[in-house]
């Protein structure tokens, strides 16, 4: 049995998202335990010209059910970052693991030759799959996860790097 794109994404987007599940927990009994305002702490920041927990969040499902999706060769469905609440994120993470869970190894056939094009502004970016996977989907992810690690970490939440890396 080979390892292959699948193995190397999908796990670790699930895992990801899992991990940031937990961190809502854990933001939300610190919030319960302290007379901390929720709300201070998913708009925290680490400094005034960053994305605050709650954009890193929403980045970071945008990055795992993109991956998923262009991977597969699927559209990858639009999720409008609308979410206020803690409950509201919670639903959005559970949405992209659902989309996440939808897709099969057999969908990743061709994800090793398939060509990827995203189009901003700015700027375009073509890769072929593992490109896309090493040079942009898993780095921008682990960066949105990991900063909203450090966000709550930096706001007195307790939590460590087990609460990071999960079961």
């Amino acid at each position: 049995m080979s390892f292959g794109i699948y193995d190397a994404t999908i796990p670790v987007y699930k895992q990801g998202l899992t991990t940031l599940l937990h961190l809502l927990d854990k933001a939300e009994e610190h919030a319960a335990a302290n007379g901390v305002d929720i709300n201070a702490l998913i708009e925290g920041k680490l400094a005034p010209d960053m994305f605050n927990f709650k954009q890193q969040l929403q980045i970071a499902c945008d990055m795992a059910k993109g991956g998923a999706m262009r991977l597969s060769g699927q559209e990858v469905p639009s999720h409008p970052d609308t979410e206020t609440t803690v409950a509201e994120l919670r639903t959005r993470i559970q949405t992209v693991l659902a989309i996440i869970n939808s897709v099969t190894v057999e969908q990743f056939a061709d994800a090793e030759a398939r060509e990827i094009k995203m189009v901003f502004p700015s700027i375009t970016f073509e890769f072929k799959g593992p490109r896309f996977v090493t040079y942009w989907s898993l780095p921008n992810f682990f960066f949105h996860v990991t900063t909203a690690y450090n966000i709550l970490r930096n706001q007195g939440v307790v939590i460590g790097k087990p609460d990071f890396l999960g079961q």
